[in-house]
């Protein structure tokens, strides 16, 4: 059952003083108790009933809470009648670590909760025991050594109507039932894979329900045995975990088509057992790409410490048809450098891209994990190298268009990943040309973290650059110090933002306007829809405020970087 059944239950006695957006938790149990330390009689799923006589002054409340927390207790009850209202060092206690509190009218016995409790869990487990058990055989004997993620996908379609799908949290379809073809648009899947990570960044506890385009689903975090927790089935972000930012960006998601704010225990138990078996299969595949890093891993350490030419192309043409069974002739190949940066710098993000470029390098319109199979991706610290092959190309094309484009990565998972980088993480994209033998590989190398670098000076969680970048003027902007960077534009625009926000004035947008149109008086007028002397006195006072002459090459070309590196 769940608390807010509890909370709509006037014979109850109970007032919420913390926790109204988890009133969706699931109630397991009932337990009542006055010790320090009841971890030991707790499992996971009660509603904790105390008459506070553990407490002896404010500093207990917080150790006593975070005891019920770690133990994944559903809530806390705390009983008026023997002390009175409920202490403020309790509620804010509770409100740390997410954890609902209601406060027991003294006219209402603990007896009274407990027995409600026992009498309504117990109903719902009744009816459909034996079927979840069931269930729980089938998929433990044919989910995992058996077809994957669709087999038991497939179970929750044939078995309980349910339409369902594993994405990537770049938001790529991994997996779905058949019931639930077609898959999913993937503007949807964007969606999706952006709300969960959201949700995670925040400690939410799943299932989280979310609406997209008129439809609910719920979505069950599918978390990895040897990415996870330091806990065995501990939620993201409770105590005893790991760092939540050093899974988020790597763990797939379950989505369900359906609302699981109003489902038994039971099924809720069903679906977790759902995303083990998944999560089971994404171990499996992972252990699998250990080839495929091993191969990237030697041929980068070759080519960084200067190997011949030789040495390299052979390596490369054992890692050929690997990479691309059956193919006949040597590819062309690109190289892709990725970072994924945190605040505080504490938690090293090479891994963390590592996994990521493996699932983002893959067609966007592709689905099912084989793609990614093609990938080489090796990481040392914070940087992930991968070594993408590409077909050979006619001999009419020099290979230069053919292959991954930055502008295309960075489409396909700007939005979602940016919701789990939050407002304290960065992943900058770094995409070379595509080169055809081993003697390109050094500077395709060298090109790719050239562009991430000019990637990194661009504002934004999620930035990628290309190596046709790196022939402009944006290529020296990544070097140049960020001192220096911050005086030379403060210099420039300080004047402008200030006299627009005085003023409300549009001082900024009419200088980029009219650089853009290479100062043209009448075209930048036109674009604005302003009279030329409108514009004419908006530029006057530009120079005015900034003691420049836009009729100048030297300052129009200040200006111009000033609001690039701004």
């Amino acid at each position: 059952m769940r608390l807010r059944a509890l909370l709509d239950t006037d014979a109850l006695g109970l007032r919420l003083l913390g926790g109204e957006d988890e009133l969706d938790r699931t109630v397991r149990g009932v337990m009542t108790t006055d010790l320090r330390d009841p971890s030991r009689y707790l499992s996971g799923g009660e509603l904790v009933l105390t008459g506070l006589a553990w407490r002896r002054d404010a500093t207990d409340s917080e150790p006593f809470v975070r005891i019920l927390a770690s133990a994944g207790v559903t809530a806390l009850a705390a009983g008026e009648a023997e002390l009175g209202p409920i202490p403020e060092d309790l509620v804010a206690a509770c409100a740390r670590h997410r954890l609902p509190l209601f406060a027991v009218n003294e006219s209402v016995a603990f007896a009274t909760i407990t027995e409600h409790v026992v009498r309504q869990v117990s109903g719902e487990r009744a009816g459909d025991l034996a079927a979840v058990v069931d269930r729980h055989r089938r998929m433990m004997t044919s989910g995992p050594a058996g077809g994957g993620p669709d087999v038991v996908l497939d179970l929750l379609g044939s078995d309980l109507d349910l339409r369902a799908w594993v994405l990537s949290p770049a938001g790529r379809l991994i997996a779905g039932s058949p019931g639930a073809e077609p898959g999913l648009p993937s503007a949807v899947c964007a969606a999706l894979a952006g709300e969960h990570l959201a949700a995670v960044r925040t400690g939410r506890r799943g299932p989280y329900r979310v609406a997209v385009g008129g439809t609910t689903y719920s979505l069950f975090p599918i978390r990895s045995s040897t990415r996870g927790t330091g806990t065995a089935g501990a939620p993201a972000g409770a105590p005893g975990s790991r760092d939540v930012r050093e899974t988020v960006l790597s763990d797939w998601l379950l989505a369900v088509e359906a609302d699981a704010g109003d489902w038994p225990a039971e099924r809720l138990d069903l679906l977790e057992g759902v995303t083990q078996l998944i999560s089971v299969e994404r171990d499996r595949r992972d252990a699998a790409r250990t080839v495929r890093r091993r191969l990237a891993q030697e041929v980068l350490e070759l080519v960084q410490t200067g190997a011949a030419p030789g040495e390299i192309a052979a390596r490369l043409r054992v890692a050929a048809p690997v990479l691309l069974p059956g193919l006949g002739a040597a590819p062309h190949w690109q190289v892709v450098v990725a970072r994924v940066e945190w605040d505080g710098g504490e938690i090293e993000g090479g891994a963390v891209a590592q996994t990521l470029l493996e699932e983002i390098l893959v067609d966007p319109l592709s689905s099912g994990p084989e793609p990614s199979d093609r990938i080489a991706v090796a990481h040392t610290g914070e940087e992930a190298i991968a070594l993408v092959p590409l077909p050979a190309v006619s001999s009419e094309h020099d290979g230069s268009e053919a292959g991954l484009h930055a502008d295309t990565l960075l489409a396909a998972v700007r939005d979602p990943l940016s919701a789990g980088l939050d407002d304290d993480g960065r992943l900058t994209l770094g995409v070379s040309a595509s080169v055809h033998s081993a003697e390109g590989l050094r500077g395709a190398l060298e090109e790719a973290r050239h562009a991430r670098r000019v990637a990194a000076a661009r504002a934004g969680r999620v930035c990628a650059a290309g190596h046709q970048e790196l022939a402009s003027h944006v290529l020296l902007l990544p070097f140049v110090p960020d001192d220096v960077r911050r005086a030379f534009t403060a210099r420039l625009l300080d004047p402008l933002r200030d006299y627009d926000r005085r003023h409300r004035a549009e001082l900024i947008p009419t200088l980029e306007a009219f650089l853009d149109c290479d100062g043209s008086w009448t075209r930048c007028a036109a674009r604005l829809h302003l009279h030329v002397n409108t514009l004419r006195y908006r530029v006057g006072r530009i120079e005015q405020l900034t003691s420049r002459d836009l009729s100048r090459l030297e300052d129009k070309l200040d200006f111009f970087l000033a609001l690039r590196m701004s």
